[in-house]
C-alpha cells in the first residue's frame, strides 16, 4: 500500500528571506528535505503539504518550493484569506500551481466568523468553481463549523484534525480531550465531508504507544466510514507533544486495523480525497 501523511507542515529556518510571523515550539526547521528523510525511514510514501500558517501565514511559497523539488512525494495545500475581497483570484490561481490539490481555511473561536459570513460563501462558491476540497480547521468551533459544511452542500471539506482541539505542549491537554467527540461523530451524517484523522497521538494521556486513542477513534471509524478517514502526523505542530515516528508507528503497528482496514485509513482515502498518489523515483 501506498502511505500517504494527510497533513505535514514542512518549513526553513527562520530568516530575513522568509521571516516567521511567530515562532512556535518547533524545531529550528523542518525542511521538505528533511521531512523526506524522516518519511523514507518510516515506510511513508507521500505527504499532503499544508503551508504553515502560523509561520507564513498566506505566503505558500515555500510550499511550492518544496513540492518543485519533490513533485512525487508532495502535494500543497494553501491557506487563504475569508476576508480578502479577491480570494476568488488567488484560489484561480493557485489551480495553475503545480502539486496543489487544496486550500485551507481556519475558523477560529475568537475569530467571530459567522456561518454565513460572505468571504466563507466565496472561499466556498470558488472551491467548488476549481475543484479544491477546502481543508477546514474548525477545532473548538465545531458548532460553527458544522453550519458552515451545510450551507454549501456542493462544496468537499476535508475537516482537519478530526475536528477536536489538539494541544501544542504537553501542559495544555484539556483535562477531557474527547469531549468533542459526540459532534464529530454526528458531523459524519455530511456526506460533502472528510476527517483527518491527524493529531490523534497528541490527544492521549498515556505514554508511547498510546493505546487509549482506539476507543474513540472506533467510534469515529464507525461513523464516518475508513474510507472517509484520512491518516496523518500534522508534523511538526505536534512536536512537543508526539514526534514524528512515534505517530506513525502506533497506525502502522496496532491489531485494532486489519491490513486492508489499514491500508484505506493510511492511504487510499487520502489518495480519493485529493485524486492525488504519490511517486517514488
Amino acid at each position: 500500500m501506498a502511505i500517504i501523511d494527510s497533513q505535514i507542515h514542512a518549513y526553513e529556518a527562520n530568516t530575513p528571506k522568509r521571516p516567521w510571523a511567530s515562532v512556535p515550539d518547533s524545531p529550528p526547521s523542518a525542511t521538505g528535505d528533511e521531512h523526506v528523510a524522516a518519511m523514507d525511514k518510516l515506510g511513508v510514501d507521500g505527504a499532503i503539504f499544508v503551508s504553515s500558517f502560523a509561520m507564513y501565514r498566506y505566503d505558500s511559497s515555500y510550499a511550492v518550493e518544496v513540492q518543485k523539488k519533490h513533485p512525487g512525494r508532495f502535494a500543497i495545500v494553501k491557506p487563504v484569506n475569508p476576508e480578502d475581497p479577491k480570494v476568488e483570484d488567488v484560489i484561480a490561481e493557485w489551480k495553475n500551481t503545480p502539486g496543489a490539490v487544496g486550500i485551507r481555511i481556519r475558523l477560529p473561536k475568537d475569530k467571530g466568523l459567522k456561518h454565513d459570513d460572505p468571504g466563507l460563501d466565496r472561499i466556498a462558491r470558488a472551491a467548488v468553481k476549481y475543484d479544491f476540497p477546502i481543508n477546514f480547521l474548525c477545532w473548538g468551533n465545531i458548532d460553527v463549523g458544522t453550519k458552515v459544511i451545510d450551507r454549501h452542500p456542493d462544496t468537499r471539506f476535508v475537516v482537519d484534525h478530526l475536528g477536536i482541539f489538539q494541544p501544542r505542549t504537553p501542559e495544555t491537554r484539556a483535562s477531557e480531550p474527547w469531549a468533542d467527540l459526540p459532534k464529530v461523530v454526528d458531523l459524519a451524517k455530511r456526506k460533502n465531508a472528510v476527517i483527518k484523522i491527524s493529531g490523534a497521538c497528541t490527544l492521549s494521556k498515556n505514554p508511547y504507544p498510546y493505546d487509549d486513542i482506539w476507543d474513540p477513534l472506533a467510534k469515529i471509524f464507525d461513523a464516518w466510514g475508513l474510507e472517509r478517514c484520512l491518516w496523518g502526523t500534522d508534523w511538526t505542530r505536534a512536536f512537543p507533544v508526539v514526534n514524528y515516528e512515534n505517530a506513525v508507528k502506533p497506525f502502522l503497528e496496532t491489531n485494532r486495523l486489519s491490513d486492508s482496514e489499514r491500508a484505506m485509513l493510511m492511504g487510499g482515502a487520502t489518495e480519493k480525497a485529493y485524486r492525488w498518489a504519490p511517486k517514488k523515483k
